[in-house]
């Protein structure tokens, strides 16, 4: 009996002793699990990154999509943006809202000059160093961003005070940004004053950029865990675990006015534009080209607004246009006509302003319009100018002129006589000299209301 009881209580130590140490086993257990749930969890955590794209010359429109993805990246509260550049340069305002929505943007913003091949030249140059983190693919370019004024694709010489003026312009801006980037502010001022270029290799051993990176997802892994230092002053380390791309297209909208701000775009849409309207004044009632010409002067007018057009550009199209006139309403044997088309492409080629780029309209378009325009202009001016001398061909008035027979004679006591004109029986005035007699031709001088005032029309033998 006593070794039973004996039992009893060893296998009742026993199993308390395992229920304690089972109590001690299973939190640990627990927290282990916890633990590995939770790096689980950290290893399967997304970074939002939002990527924008500066692809052809930089204008307005490009402008407003850039700071509008930048305004989107910081409305989701995203861990970077990325812009990829490829662009020859562009409009100098436009330039500056770019880097103005770059330096003020919450997110950080990485410019990269992608993929190989690329550029960005000019403007794009100032883009470029304006990023919290600016990177080129191997194989791309940047600087030559010295303000130059192009006409027709040719450089032309400006007043040396000008020159130097926007030149001091464009280097005190650039040096604003760049000394608080950290980044070599004397070899960046090259690309100004001495429109020196560098290649990818070169603007990262001058301090230019800070990384040299072949591809998008190599470039996002290394900037992973990387502190950077953003424009206010302040340090933050970028976390880029399994970075997720969201790339911001633009709009349907802006992608149609970004082709009218084009200066090509600009002056066609000018030149339509005008010409519907003249066709429908010279021509009224035809409806189709007033509309059309409305449409196109209206985009052109807002595309005017966005773009630095020149006055000296315009008053030379509109004296294109008089000379184009002029042409059809004289005999000048052509003199006119060629001034007018000169004075058109010289428009064209003078109507957009950009100190900065060279941006404009270029030869092949503005001759390409100017020619054909002169054209239909003085050929649609001779047509009205030849209209007024035509005889009209509706109307009473399209009678005068008409030999009738008369198919009744007048009476003595001065009633009307009847004659057959044009398809139709009218009545005749009577004759202060003598009496109407059936079977006589006569010509309607004039119609008045229902009655034609005539004259004998002498036979021939």
């Amino acid at each position: 009996m006593k070794l039973r009881g004996f039992r009893r209580g060893r296998f009742l130590r026993w199993t308390l002793a395992a229920l304690a140490t089972a109590a001690a086993f299973v939190p640990s257990v627990l927290s282990q699990s916890n633990t590995n749930i939770s790096a689980a969890s950290a290893s399967g955590s997304t970074s939002h990154v939002v990527e924008l794209r500066i692809d052809g010359e930089i204008e307005p429109i490009l402008a407003e999509y850039i700071a509008r993805g930048i305004q989107q990246a910081s409305d989701e509260n995203a861990s970077l943006v990325l812009i990829t550049i490829d662009t020859p340069g562009g409009l100098d305002t436009a330039m500056r809202e770019i880097v103005h929505a770059i330096l003020t943007s919450k997110v950080p913003v990485v410019n990269y000059v992608a993929p190989t091949g690329s550029r960005a030249a000019s403007a794009g140059f100032f883009i470029l160093l304006s990023a919290d983190v600016a990177a080129m693919s191997p194989g791309t370019e940047t600087g030559a961003a010295s303000p130059l004024l192009e006409i027709g694709g040719q450089p032309v010489q400006i007043d040396a005070t000008l020159e130097k003026k926007i030149m001091n312009d464009a280097t005190a801006y650039l040096r604003s940004y760049v000394e608080k980037r950290g980044r070599n502010v004397d070899l960046a001022a090259t690309a100004v004053t001495d429109a020196k270029a560098f290649s990818d290799k070169e603007a990262l051993d001058g301090k230019l950029i800070d990384i040299v990176a072949p591809s998008t997802d190599k470039l996002l892994a290394e900037l992973n865990g990387r502190t950077i230092t953003r424009f206010d002053g302040t340090t933050m380390t970028l976390s880029l675990p399994n970075p997720s791309i969201q790339t911001v297209e633009m709009t349907g909208r802006e992608r149609f006015l970004s082709r009218i701000v084009q200066p090509d775009a600009f002056f066609v849409l000018l030149i339509l534009g005008v010409l519907g309207i003249y066709i429908e004044f010279t021509h009224p009632g035809m409806f189709a080209p007033g509309v059309f010409g409305a449409i196109c002067l209206l985009l052109a007018l807002y595309a005017m607004q966005l773009l630095p057009v020149s006055f000296a550009g315009l008053m030379l199209i509109v004296c294109a246009l008089v000379l184009f006139v002029l042409e059809a309403k004289f005999p000048t044997h052509g003199v006119l006509g060629v001034g007018g088309v000169i004075a058109m492409v010289l428009g064209a080629l003078f109507l957009i302003r950009s100190p900065m780029t060279g941006m404009g309209v270029s030869l092949p378009v503005a001759l390409g319009v100017a020619v054909p325009l002169a054209i239909i202009i003085i050929f649609l001016m001779r047509l009205v100018m030849h209209s007024f001398h035509w005889k009209q061909a509706t109307g009473k008035e399209e009678l005068v002129g008409e030999v009738g027979e008369v198919v009744q004679a007048g009476g003595a006591d001065g009633s009307p006589a009847m004659i057959f004109v044009h398809g139709e029986l009218w009545k005749a005035a009577p004759l202060r000299e003598r009496i109407l007699t059936k079977g006589e031709k006569v010509k309607v001088k004039k119609v008045s209301g229902l009655t034609l005032e005539v004259e004998h029309v002498e036979s021939k033998s």
